[in-house]
């Protein structure tokens, strides 16, 4: 099949997921085609049958803000016609569903150009239930010829809030288990940990709904009884005041904000404890991700968390805001290796079992030809 993927090229999971799926896609001996504004962040360049399309916009006095998606519509219906797309797969709804259902009627006299949308998260629970987005969001989901979402909590919270048909399918993210996989010897963990202390690790865009204040708190908690050290990777609207709390509490030289980094898969391994805190995730990739790599995570339970960590058995799962029993938690899996051991192996077990990419993108193949067969 020739596929055409449009996704924020940058370090959210939407991204991430969408530029993991393009390069299996591509493995499998498919062509993919990017279209967006830049390249996404992990996509090196040079891939077998992936290609990228830039999208550029064009400044113009008249505009206040350049008019992305109209220039997106017009990238996506050229390169359409002229590597003859099979579909259309975009990722987060607002803009890139409202552009393909354009690109689809431009090119409709001559040819059809079916297009999915996958939801993420926050396109529906936040930007899409904001009363400018709301309409337009209900629309483009209507309009997809297929619509999937990343968990069973999404795609009933989708069919609630829009009141479209239940016709969502649940696709659930995956991870390279080849890529992401765990490091016994932790050789390179030294480097942050100089004294012996044992690793923790967030990740994430910064944002308040991921809470990284608590993270800054539970490891005071922990430091109280047990010797440790955060990596905080990412960045974001909170790290200024993430450094500031560390500061307050006199953690700041516990903790190594890292910004943003590509390649994580070479930092988690390092860890023993994954934090995270969020107020909601649809998914929790990067939860994923940890167990790949045998580090136990200790989130919250909200959204589609539950869906993929079963508390007790391959991470434990808290109220969010709680930090007294979050940090409770990462206390127990210091101390305690014989546990630690036990929840990694399930973990990484449970990761390969479920959600190992020849566990996940057959699904996606599926759907494709369902889709493009109209059935």
């Amino acid at each position: 099949m020739n596929v055409g993927i449009t996704c924020y090229p940058t370090y959210g999971g939407s991204g991430i997921v969408a530029t993991e799926l393009g390069l299996e896609l591509a493995n499998r001996g498919h062509e993919v085609h990017f279209i967006s504004y830049s390249n996404p962040i992990r996509l090196d360049p040079g891939i077998p049958r992936i290609r990228y399309h830039e999208v550029e916009v064009s400044t113009y006095p008249l505009f206040q803000y350049p008019p992305y998606c109209l220039a997106l519509a017009s990238r996506m219906a050229e390169v359409a016609e002229a590597y003859d797309l099979d579909l259309m797969h975009v990722h987060y709804a607002i803009p890139h569903s409202i552009s393909a259902m354009l690109a689809q009627q431009m090119l409709a006299p001559n040819r059809r150009l079916p297009f999915i949308t996958t939801l993420h998260g926050t396109d529906i629970t936040l930007v899409g239930t904001d009363r400018s987005y709301f309409p337009i969001t209900k629309f483009s989901i209507e309009k997809s010829n297929g619509i999937t979402s990343i968990s069973e909590y999404l795609r009933k919270r989708t069919v609630e809030v829009f009141e479209v048909p239940n016709e969502i399918r649940v696709i659930k993210n995956f991870v390279n288990c080849e890529m992401y996989h765990p490091d016994n010897e932790k050789k390179g963990a030294s480097l942050y940990a100089p004294n012996g202390e044992k690793l923790l690790i967030h990740l994430s865009n910064f944002r308040p709904v991921k809470r990284v204040f608590d993270c800054i708190r539970i490891l005071a908690e922990v430091r109280k009884q047990v010797p440790a050290h955060l990596l905080m990777v990412g960045d974001g609207p909170d790290r200024g005041p993430a450094e500031h709390l560390a500061r307050e509490l006199n953690v700041d030289r516990h903790v190594s904000f890292l910004g943003k980094q590509s390649h994580v898969e070479r930092l988690i391994p390092l860890t023993h404890v994954l934090l995270m805190p969020s107020e909601l995730e649809s998914f929790g990739l990067v939860a994923l991700e940890a167990m790949a790599c045998g580090v136990v995570p200790v989130a919250t339970r909200v959204g589609g968390v539950p869906e993929l960590i079963t508390d007790g058995e391959d991470g434990f799962l808290e109220q969010a805001g709680d930090i007294a029993a979050q940090a409770a938690r990462v206390r127990q899996l210091l101390s305690n290796e014989d546990l630690h051991y036990r929840m990694a192996k399930t973990g990484r077990w449970n990761a390969a079992e479920h959600y190992c990419p020849d566990k996940i993108i057959p699904l996606y193949e599926k759907y494709y030809r369902d889709v493009i067969n109209g059935s």
